[in-house]
């Protein structure tokens, strides 16, 4: 191994693990050549990430990690999220999790499709959490929150269906809040966009080459689970 190879590529990992962008383009357009020319290189970059417990992605010319599972180092616990995201509760962040797979949703339905919307709204993800929580769980039944399994599927659907669309202090715009849906949606919406998957432009929110690394990478795998917890934990088909 050559010592020019290993500084090379330990470069690499250090700048994609401080979040600086990897690509063709850019500063660091000499790292992504190394990467992508020096077979030395890109072996002890994929090495060095296994190790950590990082997964690497390319899309579009360009680098992107993200943690791994349990990874307590990169990744975020729990509590760790409710702090970013601004929520109080476990229920809460569950619910977060479910509105993050609707607007995963919205851009790609599978991972051999083309995107399937440009950008979305604040709007376009209370229709479609409205859309995916209706048939979960049965109103006339009369269940209330304790007679549910806790973290379900349907405790998720029952704490989406007691938030009202907006509140008065909503009116005006949009506003992060745990007290409606809209609400909600923003403080969901506002953590991608510090993560660096989404872009806000005039309330419209576009896909980053981030998200669709990521995305185009496992989505299917976790979209085959959702599927199966939404039904009970049968195997579920399209």
């Amino acid at each position: 191994m050559e010592n020019r190879n290993l500084d090379k590529a330990l470069d690499i990992v250090s700048r994609l693990i401080t979040g600086e962008n990897v690509s063709e383009r850019g500063a660091n357009a000499a790292l992504y050549q190394e990467y992508s020319n020096n077979a030395e290189v890109y072996d002890i970059v994929h090495m060095s990430l296994k190790k950590l417990n990082l997964n690497i992605y390319e899309y579009n010319n360009g680098l992107f990690v993200s943690a791994g599972d349990n990874n307590r180092v990169f990744g975020y616990s729990n509590e760790e999220l409710r702090t970013a995201m601004g929520l109080k509760v476990n229920r809460e962040l569950y619910l977060a999790y479910f509105i993050i797979y609707n607007i995963i949703t919205e851009f790609y339905r599978d991972t051999m499709s083309s995107t399937y919307a440009e950008f979305i709204r604040v709007e376009d993800i209370i229709r479609d959490v409205d859309k995916t929580t209706s048939g979960i769980v049965d109103k006339s039944a009369g269940l209330v929150m304790d007679d549910i399994e806790k973290n379900s599927f349907k405790q998720i659907a029952l704490a989406w269906d007691e938030l009202p669309v907006t509140t008065v202090e909503d009116q005006a715009g949009a506003r992060a809040a745990r007290n409606s849906k809209s609400g909600m949606v923003k403080l969901v919406l506002n953590f991608c966009v510090s993560q660096e998957l989404l872009v806000e432009s005039q309330s419209r929110y576009y896909p980053t080459d981030r998200f669709r690394s990521l995305i185009e990478n496992y989505f299917d795998d976790y979209r085959g689970r959702f599927a199966e917890l939404m039904n009970g934990g049968n195997n579920a088909t399209d």
